[in-house]
């Protein structure tokens, strides 16, 4: 059984007995469409497992603090805008379905790697960060420009 512990008009979290949470659309949200606004309840200069990463050396707890259920997905729904500081859809939500983001497109290197049962086809298994994606996920998804700035930094002590 689910139950909903947090949220707003167009997020909410549900929390079920095992105490997986996950954030849910409320309403149903347009393809381009700012789901919500996020900022920091606490900046930090290392990752954590709750922090989104917003630039090179920072990292933030989302404020409000029911973001942080935004779970990853290999195949996401939305994009964490870390310049603008906005949640953006990628593609149309219905009302009731799960809001994920690909962790990746603002993680360099994450605090805690972990195996994916996102259950994409296009699910790449182990998440660890930008820095250990192949060029295939590099070339299927949209990352932030730290992350982008970093990508392009190895390129060059490649050449």
């Amino acid at each position: 059984m689910e139950i909903r512990v947090a949220g707003d008009a167009r997020i909410y979290v549900l929390k079920n007995d095992d105490g997986y949470s996950r954030a849910v659309a409320a309403v149903g949200i347009a393809e381009g469409e700012v789901l919500a606004p996020f900022g920091a309840r606490e900046t930090l200069a290392t990752p954590n497992y709750l922090t989104v990463q917003t630039g090179p050396d920072t990292h933030i707890l989302l404020a409000p603090e029911h973001l942080q259920y935004i779970n990853h997905s290999c195949d996401p729904n939305v994009f964490f805008d870390t310049a603008r500081m906005e949640i953006i859809a990628l593609r149309a939500i219905a009302p009731g379905e799960e809001i994920q983001f690909f962790y990746p497109s603002t993680e360099w290197t994450m605090d805690r790697a972990f195996d994916c049962l996102c259950g994409s086809s296009e699910c790449l298994g182990r998440i660890a960060g930008a820095d250990q994606l192949d060029a295939r996920a590099l070339a299927r998804h949209r990352f932030n420009l730290h992350i982008l700035d970093r990508l392009a930094e190895r390129l060059a002590e490649a050449a």
